[in-house]
């Protein structure tokens, strides 16, 4: 058995595994607030990831100013799709909110392609060295900062939804919308802030894809392979998206360990994460941190 292999593996998905939570949040933070499921999320990684290679190739900015104006802009887009197309969707039913959230995944994917191709286009080089070397283990400089960056995020989600006004205030919102709206909470800007938070920290995420492996709409994948994480974390909880994400993570990569050295089937890193996403869920349903919802009847 190839030891040196599988410890490379288990780094990069627990790596991997850190932007997986960092993406579920994003897809928890809506759904509290909300209460829908944001099938767009995938799209919000690839606009983000095209936005950034744009400004970096055709306006000739350095990545240290293209990541952050992209974000800035990502900011700015969640609060437009979320004032524009879903806020007058409020009070209607939800599987109508969600059938929208899907018309804007076609809607973006089509218009991705239109702007920008079909073909992958890489982004231009950041990082003088391509490989860092940690205690033996070669580790791209993306990943190290893509994991610095997803562990700021995370530590900052947990002060602002423990600490900040607005962050009490999506709580309030997620827990009974009545209730803190007769508090004097904005229900409005409360969606539109948790559609802006989403859009421009999935960004990070695309940004990241984008840099390891070139531009493309297969991009917009990535939003379906976060979902496992998001349902065995739990659809509701912050902290299960997280451990969710890292579970998901390390299992691709051990899957795939293990496809390469023993079963040599060439398909258990994709599938693998969804075969433990129907066991988990046939033991525990609303996944491993979810609220277990009481209904009389």
């Amino acid at each position: 058995m190839n030891t040196a292999l599988l410890i490379q593996l288990l780094v990069n998905g627990l790596i991997v595994g850190a932007l997986y939570g960092v993406v579920a949040m994003c897809f928890v933070l809506i759904y509290k607030a909300t209460q829908v499921v944001n099938f767009a999320q995938g799209e919000f990684l690839l606009v983000g990831a095209w936005v950034c290679w744009w400004v970096m190739t055709d306006l000739g900015l350095p990545f240290w100013v293209g990541f952050p104006a992209t974000l800035i802009f990502m900011l700015i887009f969640g609060v437009l799709i979320q004032v524009v197309v879903l806020r007058p969707l409020i009070g209607e039913p939800i599987i109508s909110i969600i059938m929208v959230t899907v018309g804007l995944s076609i809607f973006f994917q089509a218009l991705m392609r239109w702007l920008f191709g079909v073909f992958v286009k890489p982004y231009p080089q950041i990082f003088e060295t391509q490989r860092v070397n940690i205690f033996g283990l070669d580790v791209e400089p993306v990943y190290i900062m893509s994991l610095i960056i997803s562990i700021l995020i995370m530590l900052g989600f947990a002060w602002f939804f423990k600490f900040s006004r607005m962050g009490l205030a999506m709580r309030a919102t997620a827990f009974d919308q009545q209730v803190a709206q007769s508090m004097g909470v904005s229900i409005k800007q409360v969606f539109a802030i948790s559609w802006a938070i989403s859009a421009m920290v999935s960004a990070l995420a695309g940004v990241v894809v984008g840099i390891v492996n070139g531009v493309s709409s297969i991009i917009s994948l990535f939003g379906i392979k976060v979902f496992p994480a998001v349902i065995v974390g739990g659809l509701d909880s912050v902290i299960g998206s997280i451990i969710g994400g890292l579970i998901i993570g390390v299992l691709e990569n051990v899957a795939q360990f293990v496809d390469s050295e023993f079963l040599h089937w060439g398909n258990m890193y994709t599938v693998a994460p969804f075969y433990v996403l129907i066991i988990i869920l046939m033991v525990k349903p609303y996944g491993l941190f979810g609220t277990k919802d009481i209904e009389r009847v």
